[in-house]
């Protein structure tokens, strides 16, 4: 398994900015956009392994998983 599956990747329609922005909660800061949901994200897998890859770079550990936490289920019971 890659590092970059241990993390959690979010795309979602962001009426405020009028595309999809795709985000890694827990890894990384900001993300990306765009019109098209599937080019959002392809580019949002390849941020992540650039960040792990800079995480690595710098000799800094991993920040803790978050995949495999269920959290979309859980973030249903909040909606």
């Amino acid at each position: 398994m890659k590092d970059s599956a241990r993390y959690v990747k979010i795309v979602e329609w962001s009426d405020r900015d009028n595309c999809y922005v795709g985000s890694s909660p827990g890894l990384l800061f900001g993300g990306c956009h765009g019109a098209d949901e599937q080019q959002v994200f392809e580019e949002l897998c390849q941020i992540v392994e650039e960040t792990i890859e800079l995480y690595r770079q710098d000799g800094k550990p991993l920040p803790p998983a978050t995949s495999g936490r269920d959290l979309a289920n859980k973030m249903q019971d909040v909606a």
